[in-house]
């Protein structure tokens, strides 16, 4: 059975902590960084709603699938994973030789906490038919039970290879399994009722607050917020601009951008993707659908951190050999389906 406790009561936000250098101090951990990472033979990869400072001083910025291609193909003997733990443990699963850091362990996530080992596979006993694709912010215990993982970018196209006539399970989103759903037209995708604390906070009438104030805006919204579906039938019935109105991942909001004509856009996602947008197209504006957006998972990572993780090699995630192997399948069939 799916726990009584509730999902914010399966984590605790860590406390985001302020950092009061100047620029010429962050400028100096930047080079620092990059300085040890090239002394150990390290990459540093780092999510779009990472701080301003560390997406600056990496070496790879992307969303889950793009850090996932990027951690598969990498020569370099260390991984520094600025980012929260599912994914470097995703990292680890599949560089299992190489040392895998994430430079605070209090980057959680509650969406992959949302969903333990133990509820799938009650879930999976009660649909045994069933085709399990689990999204890719999922433990790698969740993962291994799992018959497909996924990200936003390739959701719908991992639905979609599965035969009609078998049932899918989604898990954990159930804002990303209806926008899903919808895309692909499933009457027999089964949600489990999941969600990101942060993308849920991110409503509608933010939405159509923002757009009345600029009402030639482009408007990106990720699949995984809480606006998605009703932000669906509004766009289809022409309560929001059909045409301008977007649902994309992180990265693939940066490729509509770069090619867009537009001059303004409304971003519904976590604030930090802002950053990566502002830094490739300064020309343009983009404004927070709701600035208070911030996930506390991701801001735990400092430079400090990622420093001291350098300098000692820790924390270093590992994956258990039986469980790696078998989530293994699931997120080789992941980037198979990009």
């Amino acid at each position: 059975m799916i726990s009584q406790l509730s999902f914010e009561e399966r984590y605790t936000l860590p406390r985001i902590e302020s950092v009061s250098d100047t620029p010429s101090e962050i400028l100096c951990k930047q080079n620092r960084v990059r300085q040890a990472l090239k002394k150990r033979n390290a990459v540093l990869l780092a999510h779009n709603y990472q701080r301003d400072e560390v997406q600056e001083v990496a070496d790879f910025v992307g969303d889950s699938l793009g850090l996932s291609q990027r951690a598969a193909r990498t020569d370099a003997r260390v991984i520094v994973f600025c980012g929260v733990h599912f994914m470097a443990e995703t990292a680890a699963i599949l560089c299992p030789r190489k040392t895998v850091l994430l430079p605070d362990l209090r980057a959680g996530c509650s969406l992959a906490a949302s969903v333990t080992v133990e509820e799938l596979r009650e879930w999976k006993s009660r649909y045994p038919l069933a085709v399990v694709v689990s999204y890719v912010n999922t433990s790698a215990a969740v993962k291994a039970e799992s018959d497909y993982c996924c990200t936003s970018a390739n959701a719908a196209k991992v639905v979609s290879a599965i035969p009609e006539d078998r049932p899918v399970l989604f898990l954990p989103d159930k804002f990303l399994a209806a926008f899903v759903g919808l895309q692909t037209g499933r009457k027999n995708l089964i949600a489990y009722p999941g969600y990101c604390h942060v993308h849920r906070t991110i409503r509608s009438e933010q939405v159509q607050k923002m757009l009345e104030a600029r009402p030639q805006m482009e408007l990106l919204i990720h699949p995984e917020c809480g606006c998605v579906s009703s932000c669906m039938t509004k766009a289809l019935d022409g309560t929001l601009p059909g045409q301008r109105t977007f649902f994309l991942s992180t990265e693939g909001m940066l490729r509509h951008v770069d090619k867009s004509g537009s001059g303004e856009f409304a971003v519904a996602t976590e604030i930090g993707m802002l950053h990566r947008l502002r830094a490739r197209h300064p020309e343009r504006e983009f404004h927070p659908v709701n600035p208070e957006a911030v996930c506390a998972f991701m801001k735990t990572i400092t430079l400090d951190k990622v420093l001291a993780s350098l300098e000692t090699l820790s924390p270093e995630v590992r994956v258990p050999e039986d469980i790696a192997r078998k989530a293994r399948r699931a997120v080789n069939r992941m980037l198979e389906l990009v």
